[in-house]
């Protein structure tokens, strides 16, 4: 995910745009693949930035 997430920033966007933009990529993928829905979100929670991942409060 991050490596996607830098890619997106390397064309311009900012990185509060380009989470926003692979959010939009699993929401358009679990509605065109519903069957899949469990399976992407799985795939995209794993590789996803955790607000915990930071130590420091």
């Amino acid at each position: 995910m991050d490596d996607l997430i830098k890619k997106l920033m390397a064309e311009g966007l900012t990185e509060q745009q380009a989470y926003k933009a692979v959010e939009i990529m699993k929401n358009f993928a679990k509605e065109k693949f519903p069957i899949f829905g469990g399976a992407i979100d799985k795939v995209f929670d794993k590789y996803a930035k955790k607000s915990d991942d930071d130590f420091m409060p």
